[in-house]
């Protein structure tokens, strides 16, 4: 939803390629070089579909949003923000957060708990791919297997090792690398045993003498 408004002497303005829903901006598509019509992209399949697969997908996930991707290729893009522009938006941001900040201490919370550093984005990373592929769930829930979502999140903290590489401390290093080797060994412990046929005479659930 494109939107221009003015707050203290800056205009906000709208630069986003996608929509709220997934959808590539008609700004940015009117503007793109004339293709040939994309097809359209496929859903993501949800957990609880991914759950009842008893082997792993024989091809490649389609990447997602393949028109947005040919948007992102084309030569007219959107304009980069100004200096001036980003300044203003990153001291609106500031305020907005030492606000919120003010009103998380009054509720007795500290508002560092709500803080985001690296370790913790690699924390969320890796629990997200141990609650894709079934070896963690929340609590009262049941696990879920979602095997390509798992793929896509290993493939995000491998890539984030290759992009910060030489620019992490040695505990963030440590703290990435760690985290990638368990959740690629635990990738392929899972999809081992979904693509293992089951075997006559294995107990389910029951236990023995």
């Amino acid at each position: 939803m494109a939107e221009k408004r003015q707050e203290s002497g800056f205009t906000v303005t709208d630069r986003r390629l996608f929509t709220e829903d997934g959808e590539l901006r008609n700004e940015v598509r009117e503007s793109a070089e004339p293709a040939k019509a994309a097809t359209p992209p496929a859903s993501a399949p949800t957990s609880s579909q991914t759950a009842t697969r008893e082997s792993v997908p024989a091809a490649s996930p389609v990447a997602p949003f393949p028109a947005a991707s040919e948007a992102i290729a084309g030569q007219d893009m959107p304009a980069t923000p100004t200096a001036a522009e980003q300044q203003a938006q990153a001291d609106a941001y500031r305020a907005s957060s030492k606000e919120l900040d003010s009103r998380v201490e009054l509720s007795g919370r500290s508002a560092k708990e709500f803080e985001m550093t690296f370790d913790r984005f690699l924390a969320s990373l890796y629990m997200t791919a141990m609650l894709q592929l079934g070896l963690m769930h929340e609590q009262g829930g049941q696990p879920r297997v979602d095997i390509i979502g798992a793929r896509q999140t290993i493939d995000t903290l491998a890539l984030l090792a290759e992009k910060t590489r030489g620019n992490l401390t040695p505990t963030e290093e440590t703290f990435l690398q760690n985290s990638l080797y368990e959740v690629r060994m635990a990738y392929v412990e899972v999809t081992n045993a979904l693509s293992r046929p089951p075997q006559p005479g294995t107990a389910t659930g029951t236990g023995g003498r």
